[in-house]
């Protein structure tokens, strides 16, 4: 191991490039890849997995203190969490988290890595902390794609908001800018499509694609006929599974997936039509490409020769009259890209929409709920050719560097001025200018390109044009002297050319009418719903509501915004939010472009650390003061402590902090202050409570003694006052028996006779004489063993009420009870179907059982040995396990979907039986435990469930048939009989078919046969539900094999390599 490098560079005594860049070097080269400067973390991409992220790691930074922990961005997670808490001697407030860097410098893993560690700070065992989880891997397979400066390049920007209650994860929501469309049609060289498509193709079965009209990926000409080698493929396999999973999980319908399948596979098909003109110089589809029109009219759900019309001409309407153009050639092509563009868009929108709706919070709306915002932006880009995206890219980029310099250098300094703070100036790269540029109204350059749009007749040449008369003194930007209409800005990265082909179609980004109402028409419901939809003024989808389909009509034909335009507004509402909350900052540096391990380009990462102002930020951090609380804020924060008698700045100077400042209306702490401010009121805290707590001890110890004292002297009054009333009694007694004795006239005294002993009866006398009444006996005490039998709480039900040790609570019982009905009513309706194989229950499944039968099951089982059981309470299951040392019990939710999940897991399942599978291989969290024998019906002790399959099989068909026709066992079996009377509707009878005359009887038999004969030739589905399809199935099948059946005979007429056969195939495409 090296020297000890210092993990704070604002600690630095000398502060130069050389010095700046050993420290960096030195720390990469070591694994430790992330450095602080004060409050702000700088992380080197390692392209590589480092065990630094292992949960033993993230489970250190969990509450703790910067100085006893190296760096890491677990520590910028922790640090935002508790700040939202108001834990860090401020107030709550909300927080937001900036990462930013170039791409492929690792902003989307580090935006997982914190979205991970949060989760684990709010861990709360609840089934919503996975699913936002989730949200990461699939959005990645739908908007990010291989690029030539990153494998994992997002090619959109995404701003997730975490929503809290207290300390509770609630809900979360996504915002999403600018997806790069284009690439769904065109991709530059030693670039891919999205992961979708290529996940999609690697990991579906051959059955799946017949069913959605996939060949070979080879084939399409939207991935340029190009596919990976098998261990990318077997990767890709991987990754389909999870992205399968991630849906499942956040609560897709099993339909929803077919469709939005379906749709994808139609925008690949969709890009293999070919035209050619006709003698009558009109267009027509290519022999070769019958097929394919034909399977992405099928895949869309329309109808082939309205999807031709739309592809080959365009129809308006003017006064009434309906105006059909023809297209040539290119805009036929143009059209047929435009719609896959505009079709992949909306369904990526889509997703986002539903995980939004699916992760909305589940509160009041009245319930105020702090946040975390987490921003993951795509990165500064500057490629070999540069187009409309990459214009907005690094313009989104400019306006993070702008909210990182007001934030660190402007609002700062100008505070130090305004209080009267002495402070030397530092001088950064301010970029204002250059967002002045581009978002002045009427003459920035986005203002100019919605101006030269809204032109049916501007061309790309003449939006240059305009940008070279505007802005040709302007210093960023540059002229280019090119018959290709090309332009010069001069970023903060340094400059990028632009070329600005494509730059007014893309801005319009417009669906021709006759379009977007053949697909409001088709008949694959989801589909229908993304053209119907509405577009905000941030370019969000909007799923359109009934009653608002006129306004949304309207708003999209003639309030619809320029890309432009719904970009530069996003960018305005989430800087707006940002301002609002506290900022985090992560700045990711990219070592080396070939995305090697352990290598590190040193002018590379210089050029990132000077664009980056790291210099000037580390100056201002070590002499600066990040922390500026106002008097208000620093005195309230001490009057939540108990300090409201004392002075901000007594108790200050007791804490024998150094290096703060106080100016006219602030207070000024360096970085570290907050934290070490924050342990010192923490115990002052503890003290506080100490003291009260033994305050409110020694005052209630006080009241208890006032409170003996006066009900002894009350004691003592009522004994003195008793006595007394005594004393007049006895003698008031004594007085009236001397006045009786005066009174009775003097005799001598007479003795009385002897009694005798009395004769005995005969027994005859002894049946006349009434019997004693009968006594209820006197239970015996119940011994301690009995008391802590499993079934204790159940035996006070018969008990007398007198015998009861506890009233019961009537509203409580009928609450249980209703809870209890409605579950058996759930598990009835929906689950014995897909329960049930084969006429009965699986061996491990025991019914609505409570927690302690199951343990009581269980007891004498081995390790591993497992049951599952229908939750009392809840619709739902437990599955109980046999542990080392105890029963461990999990909760199995049943999802919106109809997916099971095991609560704390992040795998989802069709079915329970594949949950039971799945578990006999893959541990269970946290613990790791395996399933590995399940608990069969019969056991030594009771409850003995031997005769439950005979109950199941007339469960399974109760669903199918009235309760009138039911065959029920009437076995002697008491537990039986128990689970019968259980299941069975309020006021049903345990054997209807006993009370049925015999021609009733065999109608019912009959009838039974017939609806149980289909079952027993289904396909095998654990779900016991019929498999969703596209709509148009039987169409899709067709063109698929008209499409082999051509490529074959292609093949038979034309012996050549593939190579070659799929080069002419491209370009006659082209």
């Amino acid at each position: 191991m090296g020297e000890k490098l210092p993990e704070d560079l604002a600690s630095l005594s000398e502060l130069d490039e050389k010095s700046l860049l050993e420290v960096l070097t030195g720390r990469f080269t070591q694994n430790l890849i992330y450095t602080y400067i004060g409050d702000i973390l700088v992380a080197i991409n390692p392209f590589k997995y480092l065990s630094i992220y292992e949960k033993e790691v993230s489970g250190q930074y969990k509450c703790h203190e910067k100085k006893s922990l190296p760096p890491h961005i677990f520590a910028v997670a922790d640090r935002a969490y508790q700040s939202m808490l108001g834990r860090l001697a401020t107030g709550p407030k909300n927080q937001c988290i900036v990462i930013s860097g170039e791409s492929g410098a690792g902003k989307t893993e580090s935006t997982k890595l914190l979205l991970r560690h949060i989760m684990e700070l709010c861990k709360a065992n609840s089934q919503l902390e996975q699913q936002i989880l989730q949200v990461n891997p699939l959005l990645e397979a739908f908007g990010n794609a291989q690029t030539v400066m990153n494998d994992n390049s997002s090619r959109f920007g995404k701003y997730i908001q975490l929503r809290f209650q207290n300390s509770s994860v609630k809900g979360a929501k996504i915002n999403e800018y600018l997806l790069e469309k284009s690439r769904v049609v065109h991709q530059d060289e030693g670039e891919q499509n999205f992961h979708i498509f290529y996940f999609m193709l690697a990991g579906i079965s051959m059955e799946d694609k017949e069913i959605y009209g996939l060949l070979d990926p080879t084939r399409y000409r939207y991935l340029n006929g190009r596919f990976g080698k098998e261990d990318v493929v077997h990767a890709w396999r991987l990754k389909y599974a999870e992205v399968c999973n991630a849906m499942d999980m956040v609560g897709f319908e099993e339909q929803e997936k077919v469709d939005m399948m379906t749709i994808l596979a139609g925008i690949l098909s969709l890009g293999n039509i070919a035209f050619e003109t006709t003698d009558s110089d009109a267009l027509k589809v290519s022999e070769a490409s019958r097929g394919w029109l034909k399977a992405t009219a099928g895949q869309f759900g329309v109808q082939e020769e309205d999807l031709l019309k739309s592809l080959t001409c365009t129809t308006s309407v003017t006064r009434g009259e309906a105006i059909q153009r023809l297209h040539n050639q290119q805009q036929a092509e143009d059209a047929r890209d435009s719609i896959a563009k505009v079709a992949y868009g909306r369904v990526f929108g889509w997703i986002v929409s539903k995980i939004n709706e699916l992760l909305a919070p589940k509160v009041d709306c009245d319930v105020e709920l702090s946040e975390i915002g987490i921003l993951d932006i795509f990165g500064f880009e500057n490629f070999a050719v540069n187009r409309f995206e990459q214009l907005c890219i690094n313009l989104a980029n400019e306006q993070l560097q702008y909210f990182f310099n007001h934030h660190i250098f402007l609002m700062e300094q100008k505070e130090y001025k305004e209080e009267g703070i002495t402070w030397e100036t530092i001088t950064y790269k301010d970029n204002k200018p250059i967002l002045d540029l581009f978002l002045t109204k009427p003459i920035g350059i986005l203002s100019l390109l919605d101006e030269q749009s809204a032109f049916p007749q501007a061309t790309d040449r003449d939006f240059v044009d305009k940008l070279n008369s505007k802005f040709k003194t302007a210093p960023n930007f540059e002229v280019v002297r090119n018959h290709t209409p090309l332009f010069t800005i001069v970023h903060y990265a340094g400059k990028v050319q632009y070329n600005a082909s494509g730059f007014l179609e893309k801005n319009r980004d417009t669906i021709p009418a006759n379009i977007r109402e053949l697909f409001i028409n088709s008949v694959t419901p989801l589909l229908s719903v993304l053209f119907a939809a509405t577009i905000s003024r941030t370019g969000t989808l909007m799923p359109r509501k009934a009653k608002l389909q006129v306004a949304d009509d309207n708003f999209n034909s003639t309030r619809k915004q320029s890309v432009g335009a719904q970009f530069k507004h996003s960018l305005a509402v989430l800087m707006e939010k940002m301002f609002a909350a506290g900022p985090h900052f992560v700045r990711c540096i990219k070592p080396n472009r070939s995305k090697q391990p352990d290598q590190l380009d040193s002018k590379l990462v210089m050029d990132q650390l000077r664009y980056n102002g790291l210099m000037e930020t580390i100056r201002i951090r070590r002499d600066g003061f990040s922390w500026r609380p106002k008097f208000r804020e620093f005195a309230e924060r001490l009057v939540s402590f108990g300090l409201f008698s004392f002075s901000c700045m007594s108790i200050l100077n007791s804490t024998q902090l150094s290096g703060w400042k106080c100016g006219s209306s602030r207070l000024f702490f360096k970085y570290w202050h907050q934290e070490e401010l924050s342990r010192l009121l923490e115990r002052l805290g503890r003290a506080a409570l100490v003291i009260q707590k033994s305050e409110e001890r020694y005052l209630s110890l006080l009241e208890e003694i006032r409170r003996q004292r006066q009900a002894q002297r009350e004691r003592e009054e009522r004994e003195e006052e008793e006595r007394r009333r005594q004393q007049l009694e006895d003698e008031r007694k004594r007085r009236l028996e001397l006045e009786q004795e005066n009174r009775r006239p003097a005799s001598p005294p007479v003795p009385l006779p002897r009694k005798h002993k009395p004769e005995p009866r005969p027994r005859s006398v002894l049946t006349s004489v009434p019997k004693a009444a009968h006594l209820m006996p006197v239970p015996r005490p119940r011994s301690k063993l009995f008391e802590a039998t499993p079934f204790d709480n159940e035996l006070n039900v018969h008990l007398d009420a007198p015998l009861m040790l506890q009233p019961i609570d009537e509203e409580r019982m009928k609450e249980k009870h209703l809870k209890k009905t409605n579950t058996i009513r759930w598990f009835k309706e929906t689950q014995v179907r897909k329960l049930t194989r084969d006429g009965g229950f699986p061996c491990w499944f025991h019914g609505m059982i409570t927690r302690r039968q199951a343990e009581d099951l269980l007891i004498d089982k081995p390790l591993g040995c497992f049951l599952l059981r229908v939750g009392q309470s809840r619709e739902g299951y437990t599955l109980t396990y046999r542990g080392a040392d105890r029963c461990r019990h999990y909760m199995v939710e049943m999802q919106s979907n109809g997916k099971y999940v095991i609560l704390g897991e992040d795998r989802a399942h069709s079915s329970l039986t594949d949950l039971v599978q799945y578990h006999t291989q893959v541990g269970i969290k946290p613990f790791m435990e395996l399933l590995a024998l399940p608990c069969g019906q019969m056991c030594d002790q009771e409850p003995d469930y031997e005769e439950l399959k005979d109950f199941t099989s007339s469960l399974s068909s109760a669903v199918e048939r009235p309760a009138e026709d039911q065959d029920m066992d009437t076995g002697s079996h008491k537990v039986h009989l128990e689970m019968q009377r259980l299941f069975l509707p309020p006021g049903g009878s345990s054997n209807p078919e006993s009370h049925k005359p015999p021609v009733l009887k065999r109608i019912s038999d009959r009838r039974r046969r017939l609806e149980t004969a289909p079952m027993e030739h289904k396909d095998d589905d654990p779900t016991g539900e019929s498999r969703p399809f596209p709509r148009l199935y039987p169409s899709i099948r067709l063109a698929m094999r008209e499409i082999q059946q051509i490529q074959q005979q292609s093949q038979d007429q034309i012996p050549v390599s593939s190579s070659k056969a799929l080069s002419s195939w491209k370009r006659t495409g082209e």
